[in-house]
């Protein structure tokens, strides 16, 4: 197993993850309108669950002997905070989080059980993820998946 590639990836993760923790807190502020209670708990469950994401990659760096990271992800402000504009920008961040997942994947593939489990859930988790978004973008009734644009 590549370590220095491995521990540079789990950082990264951990840099996305952290992201994701602001950028829902930000997201939860910034609705308004009458579905803003349900829409609210639902961003802050995601930053909850972006924390304990970040949490177990630092336990996983720490794990191999490596220093986690003090950095955080990209952090978009596009001003834009219509619940639609929301959504688009979390499947963007989401899909760039799956990568980094499936990148340690590939690095721990019948190298590491453990880091190889890991990197299975979490890319599950992600997926379901954008599942979820891509119902919520989806018109009353529409059943096919959401195509941006």
């Amino acid at each position: 197993m590549d370590k220095p590639a491995v521990l540079n990836t789990l950082n990264r993760i951990m840099e996305f993850e952290l992201a994701g923790v602001v950028r829902y807190t930000h997201y939860a502020l910034m609705v308004y309108g009458y579905n803003r209670i349900p829409i609210v708990g639902w961003l802050q469950a995601q930053a909850t669950e972006s924390l304990d994401h970040a949490r177990q990659a630092g336990e996983m760096v720490t794990s191999l002997g490596g220093h986690p990271s003090l950095g955080i992800g990209p952090l978009l402000e596009s001003h834009q905070h219509d619940i639609g504009d929301i959504l688009r920008e979390s499947l963007q961040h989401e899909a760039e989080a799956l990568k980094a997942y499936e990148d340690l994947l590939v690095l721990t593939r019948d190298q590491n059980v453990r880091l190889e489990e890991y990197a299975r859930a979490m890319i599950a988790a992600e997926m379901a993820h954008q599942d979820e978004v891509d119902k919520m973008m989806r018109k009353p009734g529409q059943t096919e998946a959401f195509a941006p644009g």
